[in-house]
């Protein structure tokens, strides 16, 4: 099987297996102060240090969480109260389910945050949560997020930025952001699932309110005991996706060139967006017989993001692009860090028979 769905699930890298495994030999609880649990405790505050580092915060401002979803309904509760949410078109439904109330800002057919708007939004009213992605799952679209940043300053708004498809692909330094807060996930970049983490200003963290009450975990703002070994995981995936080199833009626009001359359209195409990401949208085909039948020729993609129990709907991602009926006929292609060109090559070959056979005119 060719997996080419990274953007659902990295595959588990090296360094962090190492580090999970070296990790699970370690009994004691962070909490507990006896010698295993200072062994503990050490691990996951190595673990805290080490991605404060790599993506621009405070040691001391990074609560660890168990994934994206939770850093994001986290980041809306803390933050939300007593302002006016204001939400992308395009994003996940982790945040969509936490602010159904939301205004929510539109995209252009590229998927891109009108900003302009934004700032007709934020000066129309009392002061503003806005929640916008780095860079959305489906297409790879990367949004203007430091322009978004210094528009939210101007108008004193809070802003929340889910990085979750972005961290390990791009370069994030939250620090010099400025923005409110920021979401991670761990196996978004090839670390296990279970473990994320929600990055925050130092001077929003005075005015946090935690969503889990519990032991005083994570300075009292995340109660439970942390996964350890799994944050382990976490900081060393972080790590090694810093050193990737940059070899999968390449292989994405090999598998588009070809994907387009056997009759897609890429959806997105003309914004910045992820180097192993694209948006195949094959019209008149559904995309879940798209998927299907690549299943059946050995390559894994996916309809839209992979939070849907297993559902193939349409998307509201390509819907707030304006795409029509193409929201439903539409495949995310991601390529995992490990992508190599024998792994296109089987994509372009499978995409060019079934693009073929599906798009042939009935006799």
């Amino acid at each position: 099987m060719t997996y080419l769905d990274a953007n659902a699930a990295e595959p588990l890298r090296p360094a962090a297996r190492d580090a999970v495994l070296a990790a699970l030999d370690e009994v004691g609880n962070p909490s507990s102060v006896h010698g295993p649990g200072r062994a503990a405790r050490r691990l996951l505050e190595t673990a805290r240090e080490r991605l404060a580092i790599l993506f621009g915060a405070r040691p001391a401002d990074l609560v660890f969480v168990s994934g994206g979803t939770e850093a994001d309904a986290l980041a809306l509760h803390a933050f939300g109260t007593g302002r006016r949410l204001i939400i992308g078109a395009t994003e996940h439904d982790a945040v969509r389910a936490a602010a159904p109330e939301a205004t929510i800002l539109p995209v252009d057919r590229s998927g891109q945050a009108d900003l302009e708007r934004l700032a007709a939004l934020l000066a129309a009213g009392p002061p503003a949560l806005v929640a916008l992605m780095f860079a959305n799952n489906e297409t790879g679209v990367l949004h203007p997020i430091a322009a978004a940043a210094d528009l939210c300053r101007r108008f004193g708004a809070f802003l929340h930025i889910d990085a979750v498809a972005a961290a390990g692909r791009v370069p994030i330094d939250f620090a010099r952001l400025g923005a409110t807060s920021l979401a991670l996930s761990s196996h978004k970049l090839g670390g296990p699932a279970g473990a994320g983490a929600l990055l925050l200003a130092p001077q929003a963290a005075r005015q946090f309110r935690p969503l889990i009450e519990g032991g005083g975990q994570e300075r009292g703002r995340r109660g439970g005991t942390p996964p350890v070994a799994a944050l382990a995981g976490f900081a060393a995936a972080a790590a090694s996706a810093a050193a990737d080199p940059p070899t999968l833009a390449a292989l994405r626009d090999e598998a588009e060139r070809a994907a387009v001359a056997a009759g897609a359209i890429v959806c997105g195409r003309r914004a910045p967006r992820l180097a192993n990401t694209t948006s195949l949208a094959l019209p008149s085909v559904k995309a879940e017989t798209q998927v299907i039948a690549l299943d059946l020729a050995g390559v894994a993609v996916s309809a839209g993001a992979a939070c849907s129990s297993g559902k193939v709907a349409e998307s509201h991602v390509l819907v707030a692009m304006g795409l029509g009926p193409l929201a439903g006929q539409t495949i995310r292609v991601s390529l995992p860090w490990n992508a190599a060109a024998a792994d296109v090559e089987h994509f372009v070959s499978a995409y060019t028979n079934m693009a073929s056979r599906l798009l042939r005119p009935a006799a």
